[in-house]
């Protein structure tokens, strides 16, 4: 399933906490500084989607996200390693630490998985 960055911004709130009316999600993207009925087009089409469900509660809906976060992380980076590294983690890896954007711990934290996969974990 295909959202836009703008779709997985509403979809963070939700996965953060659900159910909740459009008002409560209006007001966590305060800072987004989107007018509300930007919030209702973006929670339209994610209906659309499949992604959320809406269950009527009184005269307003509440949203629950369909799409865990899990699933859609996966098939973002997948996407990603697909479209920029030919689906290789390791050239990934090269470009960052080519551009000096590992620290150590990131540096120590590869390492510790390297070590985990090749023991068969």
């Amino acid at each position: 399933m295909q959202i836009s960055e703008a779709e997985a911004v509403v979809m963070d709130v939700l996965w953060q906490q659900h159910p909740l009316g459009a008002d409560e999600i209006c007001t966590a993207l305060a800072a987004q500084q989107w007018q509300d009925a930007t919030v209702k087009t973006l929670l339209n089409r994610l209906l659309n989607k499949g992604a959320i469900s809406a269950e009527k509660d009184g005269r307003r809906y509440l949203y629950a996200p369909l799409l865990k976060r899990e699933q859609w992380l996966a098939s973002e980076s997948k996407g990603f390693l697909d479209r920029m590294f030919d689906g290789r983690v390791a050239p990934l890896v090269a470009h960052f630490s080519r551009h000096r954007k590992l620290s150590k711990a990131d540096i120590a934290d590869l390492k510790r998985l390297i070590e985990e996969l090749d023991d068969g974990k």
